[in-house]
């Protein structure tokens, strides 16, 4: 019986935790990026790493675009608006 209780306080543990991930934030229109000039290089190995949306204030932020070095032989994948079934939502850049 003791182990039956374990388990199911285990499992009980896990659903509520699962659903404790960040949420994901939709709107009905995207938002427009502001136009800005892209500043200069500081370098060859440079790579220019577009702006990025985030969440604040109960709405989406931009954030402009940087050069950084890639570590290693990484790429910088561009983040998107993705179309839900209830708006879109910002799936945010990365390195690949």
């Amino acid at each position: 019986m003791k182990r039956f209780v374990v388990i199911i306080s285990l499992v009980a543990s896990a659903a509520v935790f699962n659903g404790c991930g960040p949420a994901r934030y939709t709107v009905t229109e995207q938002p427009v990026a502001p136009v800005y000039e892209r500043p200069v290089a500081p370098g060859r190995e440079y790579v220019w790493v577009d702006g990025d949306w985030y969440w604040s204030g109960g709405r989406y932020v931009y954030r402009n675009g940087y050069w950084a070095r890639p570590r290693g032989h990484r790429v910088w994948v561009t983040g998107t608006w993705v179309r839900s079934g209830r708006g879109y939502y910002w799936r945010r850049g990365h390195w690949r």
